[in-house]
């Protein structure tokens, strides 16, 4: 029996990519999400599907890991597949491949359903028939992955400060994911950014609304930084980015 897969196909335009022609985090996010909601959609629980029920999928943690790099031209292969479900926990993984067969990245993720108005997380017999028939793929892209990420010390570093705005907010009127991504790379400079990355990882803790004033923060040990996000007193993402080789093996 043939496992569930969905694929899909994007063309990487000019803009896709940073100052060093390297494909931007931002992008692998979104090309991730795309396929996500595709293939939600397919498996009758994508946004059409839930939205008149008061429901939502959203991402709690991503986990990367970079191969062979992206040229701009590229068309990039998603292929994305959900993991069966544990209590309020959904996963799903990634596999995205270049034209020329080359492994681009893998990554894996942690989404909640949520109730809208109460926020509340929910069981997957709250996707009624879509979960009994969902075709689960319990294949995943990475043996094993600990989701966590070391709180920062007294010592992290103040980055900088900005405000949560319209053209960053998704249809669920919070910062959408992928624009972390952007947001914790400016917290670091051009020379920090002229290397490899090898892999990175995003939580997402709260959600940040509209006008919400965030502070960055950061601090760095050898090769691997942790980034927080802060609105007040409270968190409301983690990043982990880690530069260095990567393996030749899996490209």
């Amino acid at each position: 029996m043939n496992e569930y897969c969905h694929r899909r196909e994007f063309q990487i335009r000019y803009t896709d990519f940073d100052a060093y022609d390297r494909i931007r985090l931002s992008t692998l996010l979104s090309l991730a999400q795309e396929s996500a909601c595709s293939s939600a959609d397919e498996l009758q629980f994508g946004y059409d599907d839930l939205k008149p029920k008061g429901l939502a999928f959203i991402t709690v943690h991503t986990v990367g890991e970079l191969y062979a790099p992206v040229k701009i031209g590229d068309t990039i292969t998603v292929e994305t597949w959900p993991l069966p479900p544990r209590h309020v926990i959904f996963e799903r993984d990634y596999a995205m491949k270049n034209q020329r067969g080359e492994r681009v990245c893998d990554m894996a993720s942690r989404w909640c359903l949520v109730d809208l108005k109460s926020f509340s997380l929910l069981t997957p017999d709250y996707l009624g028939e879509a979960n009994e028939k969902c075709p689960y793929n319990p294949r995943k892209i990475f043996p094993s992955v600990n989701w966590q990420i070391k709180k920062l010390d007294q010592e992290k570093q103040l980055v900088f400060k900005t405000s949560v705005g319209f053209s960053r907010l998704d249809h669920y009127f919070h910062l959408n994911n992928t624009y972390y991504a952007d947001l914790f790379t400016d917290c670091f400079s051009l020379q920090e950014l002229d290397r490899p990355i090898k892999n990175f990882q995003i939580a997402y803790i709260n959600q940040a609304k509209e006008g919400a004033e965030l502070s960055f923060f950061k601090k760095t040990e050898g090769e691997s930084t942790v980034c927080e996000a802060w609105c007040g007193a409270e968190a409301i993402s983690r990043f982990f980015l880690k530069f260095g080789s990567r393996d030749p093996e899996k490209t």
